[in-house]
């Protein structure tokens, strides 16, 4: 009896030791991360550092802009053609001027119909001026005499289709992208495609085929990938449209690095036959086609084009009451493997969410649960996208490993770009996801996020730790994407939005997401921080 009194006396002692242990192991992992985060961080300042000695004195920048009308939206050099104010002549052969210009500084355009082009801009110009009531193409033909280009990797008629790939070097599609299709009926001009990793698969836009696509803020600074020359392309006025794709970040990675606004879509918005490898439509996918362009304007009518019938899915012509929203704001992702966002991206996002304090009244600070395995949940789901990479980096031609893949690069045999052998090394060697945690976690991060945005709430989300890296530096940082891929695991829309440019003249700026189908919201909170910060800033 009095054994069991002596216990339960000393219960109130043992729940403090518990307590204090408790403590103690939470505060020793506080202190563990802060030490990792910080020898991350001394790990990044030497590889710029070496980086930055490397391509000491190398740096150019895009020449400067002759002709205003490259400044405009596409909405408005329609509508004055339209008008009869400009002719679509002179448009698309303003355009083709300025990517002639940028072509040998930036290494962007892959294949152009330049000719072809303006032909069928004269043809325009005879429709307009036969037509009787020219103002009515803004409905039927919305973008009528627009130019606009398209990343490599979405299927053109008559265009290259090599994927960045020695394999296909020959290749040409034999018919247009569903998407590529609906801008041309749309009256779009395609004038040039642009630049891509090999097979879309890297962050840096570089193949054997094409070679390197430079930053048109700074050329030694790379464009992403994987719609990498349309970012640039778009960003030094080459066009004024474009369209992309984005299966880990590759509408939205672009977008940021080049300073312009870049949209993913919701889920299964927008067909995806001709865009990569896909010879057919897909339901279920983390992949979307998206535009990406340097006005905000431009973004409502290019994704009404792109989603064909799925517009009776969204709220495109709802007005948006900006003082109701719900401003939801995160921070950093918590992946201890990325690099600590920069002081300058803290202050764009700052910047962001007081400007919208001001408005709404009120944002909310988040750490969304689950964030913190942004690229592991994105490696499981890849396993679930259709194709094998093996045999589709070698055209299908054979299935190939990264066993023999290592042994053609030491004897100066593969034709594989470094990049796409460590695609096979994940591929071949490193351990699976294990699929139970990756669904649950997954599951778990959307209910979280979907609870608090409702149909009336957008999250403020980092672009990226840093702003464009030297060219070959991504190597040193392989998880930064992170930022970027979890939200096609969730597959909810986001848009990349320029907030200008850092004390390096590198973009900076932000990612707005919401939840499925509002991207009405995405789009007007985008149009509203342009007006508040200015947007994309002409990098001449």
């Amino acid at each position: 009896m009095c054994k069991a009194q002596d216990n339960k006396a000393d219960n109130p002692h043992q729940k403090h030791q518990f307590s204090l242990r408790k403590a103690l192991k939470q505060l020793s992992l506080e202190l563990l991360w802060i030490f990792i985060t910080q020898i991350h961080s001394l790990f990044d300042l030497v590889v710029d550092f070496c980086f930055k000695l490397y391509y000491q004195n190398k740096i150019r920048k895009v020449g400067p802009i002759k002709n205003k009308l490259l400044l405009e939206s596409a909405v408005d050099l329609a509508e004055k053609i339209r008008n009869k104010k400009v002719t679509a002549e002179e448009v698309v052969q303003s355009f083709i001027e300025r990517c002639k210009e940028v072509q040998e500084i930036l290494n962007v355009i892959v294949e152009d119909r330049y000719e072809q082009a303006i032909a069928e801009a004269k043809e325009v110009d005879k429709l307009i001026n036969k037509h009787p009531d020219p103002a009515s193409f803004k409905i039927t033909k919305p973008f009528l005499g627009i130019p606009f280009t398209t990343k490599e990797s979405n299927e053109a008629k008559g265009f290259l289709h090599t994927m960045g790939s020695m394999f296909r070097r020959d290749y040409r599609s034999p018919e247009d992208a569903t998407v590529i299709g609906y801008l041309k009926s749309a009256g779009g001009i395609i004038i040039a495609k642009t630049n891509i990793p090999e097979l879309n698969m890297w962050t840096e836009s570089r193949n054997n085929l094409y070679g390197q696509t430079n930053n048109p803020y700074d050329t030694t600074r790379t464009v992403g990938g994987s719609s990498g020359g349309e970012g640039a392309i778009i960003a030094s006025c080459g066009a004024p449209i474009s369209i992309a794709s984005d299966i880990g970040g590759s509408i939205r990675m672009p977008a940021f690095f080049n300073g312009v606004f870049g949209h993913k879509p919701s889920e299964g918005l927008t067909p995806m036959k001709g865009v990569g490898l896909r010879e057919n439509e897909y339901d279920i996918s983390m992949v979307e086609a998206g535009p990406i362009c340097k006005k905000a304007v431009d973004l409502d009518p290019l994704l009404r084009v792109l989603i064909g019938d799925n517009i009776s899915k969204l709220k495109l012509d709802q007005p948006v009451d900006l003082k109701t929203l719900q401003i939801f704001y995160q921070e950093e992702s918590g992946d201890i493997r990325c690099s600590k966002v920069s002081g300058s991206l803290r202050k764009a996002m700052k910047n962001a969410v007081d400007h919208f304090k001001g408005i709404t009244g009120a944002a909310t600070k988040v750490k969304l649960p689950g964030t913190e395995y942004s690229y592991r949940l994105w490696r499981y789901w890849m396993t679930k996208e259709v194709g094998e990479f093996n045999q589709n980096v070698t055209n299908k031609q054979y299935r190939t490993t990264a066993k023999a893949e290592l042994l053609n690069l030491l004897t100066f045999r593969s034709q594989l770009t470094l990049a796409a052998i460590l695609k096979l090394i994940d591929n071949d060697y490193l351990p699976k996801e294990n699929s139970e945690w990756a669904e649950k976690t997954t599951e778990n991060l959307k209910v979280e996020l979907l609870n608090k945005l409702g149909d009336n709430g957008v999250l403020f989300y980092p672009s990226s730790p840093l702003t464009a890296g030297y060219h070959y530096s991504a190597y040193f940082k392989p998880f930064n994407f992170g930022y970027w891929c979890i939200f096609n695991v969730l597959k909810l829309p986001a848009c990349q939005v320029p907030l200008g440019l850092d004390k390096n003249g590198l973009p900076v700026g932000i990612q707005v997401v919401a939840a499925p189908y509002q991207d009405h919201l995405c789009l007007a909170v985008a149009r509203e921080l342009e007006s508040a910060f200015g947007g994309w800033v002409n990098p001449s």
